[in-house]
């Protein structure tokens, strides 16, 4: 059976030496996204923050400092999925990369250039000038990722 959407999700924005670390995701919605996953039942967004951050991509959270929150309409693989109230963190972390094999396609730090490149396929895919199965081979950024990144302007 299906999981059904809480309507809550996390982000961590993790930044090392000017670069951000970006996973592709391995399953729906595609793209390079910040770690990031529903609250599932944790106590606080804080606690989803963590789990999320050491499920991923092996690395312990340290001082989370709020960026943003609000509700954003974007679709996951969960029934019902459709929007999600989102609390957007930078993160201070400890640890090696491990990334989540079954979650992740990689993992790894991206320039504030490269991630632009990311967000200008993004927008080509909404553009429809990228079809879905070359999106799926070759992502950009995921599309929720592309409204956040844009809001808080990274790119």
């Amino acid at each position: 059976m299906a999981k059904v959407c809480d309507h809550t999700s996390v982000g961590m924005f993790v930044w090392k030496d000017g670069e951000l670390l970006l996973i592709e995701r391995a399953n729906f919605p595609f793209g390079f996204a910040i770690p990031a996953g529903h609250v599932d039942g944790d106590s606080s967004y804080e606690e989803s923050a963590k789990r999320e951050l050491r499920e991923e991509v092996g690395l312990e959270a340290g001082d989370l400092k709020l960026l943003a929150e609000g509700r954003k309409e974007n679709p996951c693989r969960r029934e019902g999925g459709t929007w999600h109230h989102w609390k957007m963190y930078e993160v201070i972390t400890t640890g090696d990369i491990k990334r989540s094999e079954d979650e992740t396609k990689q993992a790894g730090w991206y320039t504030k250039e490269q991630i632009k490149e990311l967000g200008d396929r993004t927008k080509r895919y909404q553009d429809k000038e990228i079809r879905e199965e070359e999106w799926e081979k070759s992502p950009g950024l995921e599309p929720i990722m592309y409204e956040w990144f844009k809001e808080l302007k990274i790119i």
